[in-house]
């Protein structure tokens, strides 16, 4: 079964995208996505600020 997530409070720093979004408990949750072709990165987070600084520091290898 795939999980349904709703992305609200999108920004985009450099090529990654965070964004937050509700988990299946209803918690709040956070995710950096680099949208560069062939990356690959994505990750979740518990706190903004640490998505907000692996979009910062994210180097892409291609």
């Amino acid at each position: 079964m795939t999980a349904y997530r709703r992305f609200r409070d999108r920004v985009r720093i450099g090529p990654v995208q965070v964004a937050t979004y509700y988990d299946g408990r209803g918690r709040d949750r956070h995710t950096a996505a680099c949208t560069a072709p062939g990356c690959g990165f994505s990750a979740d987070y518990r706190d903004r600020a640490g998505a907000e600084l692996a979009a910062r520091t994210h180097r892409c290898k291609t």
